[in-house]
């Protein structure tokens, strides 16, 4: 009988033993997985194709998904900075600032937070040319009429202003239409209104890259539209920014009649709306 119950015993044990290395491993395994599978960052961008947009021929037609700000029959989506219509000429597709003292912008009705943004200008042959897509309303993607310019500036075509230059020179001669696609990451904010996460920003500019996932944090230039010439309309729409991270675009006014057309903006995430003040 003893021999029984201990043939039992280590029968028991050797399957408790069994069973004890079966989870183990299990939990191993799952361990494992957990590694080879990390949760995504919440401020990471679905999984899109690599961008590199083909700007090979102009204009390029709006993808699929993407929302008009500007199309070729000339409707458009852009208000002035006091939220009223805009003073800008519109002919033939194609929309001219109207310089006001640097302070005559113009904003889109529709609010986003990622996005790849599409801009077609074409620079004026007498001036500097200088104007700019301004992300939000803080960070500013510059044009200027930098062609053949060899020592480049964070005030340069293409460079974000106030922190990066662009990585090549890729501006063409004033009278030649020219695009830029940017690819937009918007900063995180936490609950106080501090940043606690960069935002990132890629641009093409006529078939080449200027800027590579350029990190920026707070805004910088004391001329965005936020800071310089802003309205009632304006600062509500900044505080909101501030809260939830989506904003519009501007078409900057700085003093030279650059042209725009085929302006539109592709949501890379579900959170791009119209604003209305009154909501």
């Amino acid at each position: 009988m003893r021999g029984f119950i201990f043939a039992v015993a280590i029968g028991f044990a050797t399957a408790a033993d069994a069973t004890a290395a079966d989870v183990t491993a299990a939990e191993a395994t799952a361990v494992d997985a957990s590694a080879a599978e990390p949760a995504p960052k919440p401020n990471v961008i679905p999984a899109r194709p690599e961008f590199q947009p083909d700007q090979s021929k102009l204009p390029v037609p709006p993808p699929k998904g993407a929302l008009p700000l500007l199309d070729d029959q000339g409707k458009h989506s852009f208000l002035s900075m006091a939220g009223e219509k805009i003073d800008w000429p519109v002919q033939d597709g194609v929309i001219t600032s109207t310089p006001k003292h640097n302070r005559n912008h113009i904003v889109s009705k529709l609010h986003f937070r990622n996005a790849d943004l599409h801009v077609e200008f074409l620079l004026p042959e007498k001036g500097p040319g200088n104007s700019g897509v301004y992300i939000h309303g803080n960070y500013e993607v510059q044009i200027l009429n930098s062609f053949g310019k060899q020592d480049l500036t964070q005030e340069d075509a293409g460079a974000v202003y106030g922190f990066a230059p662009p990585i090549v020179n890729a501006c063409r001669k004033p009278g030649e239409w020219q695009v830029l696609d940017i690819r937009y990451q918007a900063p995180r904010r936490d609950g106080a209104g501090k940043l606690i996460e960069n935002g990132t920003v890629t641009v093409w500019f006529n078939g080449q890259k200027v800027q590579d996932a350029t990190p920026f944090g707070e805004p910088r230039s004391v001329y965005h539209p936020f800071r310089f010439g802003n309205t009632p309309y304006l600062d509500q729409i900044r505080d909101r920014q501030k809260k939830t991270m989506t904003g519009p675009v501007f078409l900057q006014d700085h003093g030279n009649p650059v042209k725009f057309r085929n302006v539109w903006v592709l949501p890379t995430d579900d959170l791009a709306f119209e604003y209305d003040p009154k909501k």
